[in-house]
Formats: C-alpha cells, structure tokens, sequence
C-alpha cells in the first residue's frame, strides 16, 4: 500500500480510511492523520493508524495526501502542505468548489491530483463518488479510485463536471431524505406506527433504487408498470405533476449547481 495521509479526521476521513482497513487491515501503519481536534486523533490511533502533529508532516511522510477538510479552511491548509510538497506526491481534494488549478497555484507545484465528490453514505459504505484526474499516473489514478470504490459506486468525470455533480450525488441524500420525511409523515397522520412507516419508505427506496439498476427498464417504463390506468398510482402522479413536482427537482438542482460555481475556487 502506497503511504496515505489524511490532513482532516472528521466523518469523511473516517469513512474512507475505514474503507482502506476493511479491505486491508495491516494497512494502518501506512496510513497517517492530522486534525485540529485531539479527540479526533485519539479515535483514529484507536484504529491503529498514525497520527501526526502537523499538516506538513503529513505531506512529508505521505505518498498520496488526501486534503479532507472544509472548503473555508483550504487556503490555512494549503499554506502549509506548500512547505513539504513536491511534484511527486498526489494530492487527492475532497470539497465542494474546489478546482485543481486553485490547489496547483496556491501551493506552486503541479503534482498529481484527484478531485472528488463522495457523499455521507459513504459512512456506511454504500457511497456514490464521482472522481475526475489530472496530471496523474494509471497507477496512481487507481490506487485513489479503489479507496473510493471500497466504499461504494465510483464513476470517471471530467473535471469540468465536478460542480454539476454535486446535484447528482454529493446533495441529493438531503432530496432523498425530504421525501421520506414526506412520506413518513403522511403515514403518521394517517394513524401508521412511525417506525413501521420508515421501514416500510425505506425498504421502498432501496428496492425501487434496486429495480433501476437491475431490472433492465427505464425510469420511464418503470413508471408506467407502476401506475394501471385508473388507479390510485396514476392520481398520485397527477397530483405531483400538479404541483410541478418533476421540474421543481430539476430547478433545485440547477440551483445547487449555481452556489457550487459561486463557490467555486
């Protein structure tokens, strides 16, 4: 295993290292971690892996550095991986907003980098990632996929892409989330045990979710098995469309990808 270091030790971090001893184990001694945050530390060293007390020795021992901290905190972060970085090391961004040339310019070096979207299933591994490259090796491309891929789906973008997909995977738990709000709530008022209710939205979501990747048919033909003409599917659907349920979905996303621009770096 390549020696990995991540500057940052919150949920993100957690979850894509636990992604790294899942698959190996023995790995911890080749990981690093620095954050802000004592207790931070001391969970991760309870993993077994190796804490380190500044960001620059982070970048120093480490072959690939993933920068796992918040969009606000990249220029401070940044300032200090300058000291210790060169042109071979991999720098692997993980915020939103946060392009490439920004972290080559600030840092005056070019080396290899991997910018990526997860989102908070992750945690669970059952994330979705888009990843985008530049400037790095097959191998090295890789190795920074597979940690990634370990937690979940892992898909290739150009760059450019990046702050649209923040819509697609990075936000869209919040939509998802809202809607079974929606519907547990629904199911509340009508006289349903709550906890019955969210495991029946649940099941719903994901073997829904299931049918689209697996059945062979399109969102639309799955729609339409759904709904006999009629019946109670169809008058749901006609009460969504009502209230521009479809175009509403597309125009909250548009808007995600307009702050992320805003944003941008």
């Amino acid at each position: 295993m390549k020696k990995t270091g991540f500057i940052g030790a919150g949920n993100m971090a957690t979850a894509i290292i636990d992604g790294l001893l899942r698959s190996d184990p023995s790995c911890a001694s080749d990981i690093s971690v620095f954050d802000v945050i004592p207790e931070k530390l001391d969970i991760m060293a309870k993993k077994g892996v190796n804490t380190s007390s500044s960001v620059s020795e982070v970048t120093r021992l480490s072959d690939i550095i993933v920068l796992a901290v918040k969009p606000q905190n990249y220029a401070e972060v940044l300032a200090e991986v300058k000291k210790t970085v060169t042109q071979n090391k991999v720098i692997v961004t993980i915020a939103a907003g946060i392009s490439t040339d920004y972290i080559s310019k600030t840092i005056e070096c070019d080396c290899p980098m991997v910018r990526v979207m997860p989102n908070t299933p992750l945690l669970l591994g059952v994330g979705a990632s888009a990843l985008s490259r530049r400037n790095i090796s097959d191998e090295d491309f890789e190795y920074v996929y597979r940690m990634f891929a370990n937690g979940g789906v892992a898909e290739i973008l150009d760059e450019s892409q990046m702050n649209s997909v923040i819509a697609v995977n990075g936000s869209s738990p919040a939509y998802v989330y809202l809607f079974a709000k929606a519907m547990t709530d629904y199911a509340k008022s009508q006289g349903i045990d709550e906890e019955k209710a969210l495991r029946l939205v649940c099941a719903t979501l994901k073997g829904s979710a299931e049918m689209l990747e697996h059945s062979g048919d399109t969102a639309e033909v799955l729609i339409k098995k759904v709904s006999s003409p009629g019946g109670t599917t169809l008058k749901a659907l006609e009460k969504l469309e009502e209230k521009d349920f479809y175009n509403g979905i597309i125009e909250a996303m548009a808007a995600c990808t307009d702050r992320a621009n805003e944003l941008s770096k």
